[in-house]
């Protein structure tokens, strides 16, 4: 069974500073857990309720539903938790890119990485100053998709000062994603934060701006949600 040091042990993981620190990260649920087990990931341990579910005994320890509703991050634990190690991401060259300046909220990132997965792109930029891929809501979120997507991490302005790519940003106050005219293999796409939207330092690199328009001027939602945007951005590139 677990002990209390373990417990303790991985209830700290919820710190990013310790993640970071111990390269580590938790994973729930089967399905997640096994995605993971697919990739490049590393399992480091893993705790259920019933241990024969996975077929690595020498990873496995036995977990009471008492303990795991200790460690869990979920109101209603997936049976089975793992920690697995961190892997080290490098930024492959590539002719598009997406890139989230300053965005905090971890649901959104999680379905942004999920999104990125399903419309068959493996790479995403984030500003050092947005929320941790490791951060358990985004691991929730992503279901998986973390394990295909590698996230990295940088100072966002080095890396546009060197690009020789066009470069495109979303705004409420730009052209029309659906009059973009340029070649959607190529180039590298923006998105800020739904409260501030992209920095201006950030700004004064973008090339031309561009917006999801309203179906009815009428409508009197004020904006889309970050995930929403990113997705029907995703889908256009990839289909229209």
């Amino acid at each position: 069974m677990v002990t209390k040091n373990e417990i303790k042990f991985i209830k700290s993981l919820t710190s990013k500073r310790v993640r970071n620190k111990l390269k580590l990260f938790v994973v729930e649920g089967e399905k997640s857990i096994n995605e993971f087990l697919k990739s490049d990931y590393k399992v480091y341990k893993i705790y259920s309720i019933n241990p024969t579910t996975f077929n690595i005994p020498e990873k496995v320890v036995e977990i009471s539903d008492k303990q795991l509703s200790q460690i869990s991050s979920f109101k209603s634990p997936n049976k089975h938790l793992a920690v697995f190690k961190q892997v080290e991401v490098t930024l492959k060259n590539k002719n598009i890119y997406f890139i989230l300046d300053n965005v905090n909220d971890p649901g959104n990132l999680g379905t942004i990485i999920r999104t990125i997965d399903w419309f068959g792109y493996n790479q995403l930029i984030c500003s050092k100053n947005s929320v941790d891929c490791y951060n358990s809501k985004v691991i929730q979120s992503t279901m998986g998709s973390l394990a295909r997507v590698d996230v990295h991490y940088t100072d966002i302005i080095k890396f546009l000062k060197k690009s020789q790519l066009p470069i495109y940003g979303t705004s409420s106050k730009g052209t029309s994603i659906y009059k973009f005219s340029g070649n959607k293999k190529i180039g590298i796409w923006i998105f800020g934060s739904e409260a501030h939207g992209i920095s201006n330092d950030i700004l004064k690199f973008v090339n031309e701006r561009y917006t999801i328009p309203k179906f009815d001027t009428k409508t009197m939602t004020e904006s889309l949600n970050l995930s929403t945007s990113f997705s029907i951005v995703a889908s256009f590139l990839r289909f229209y």
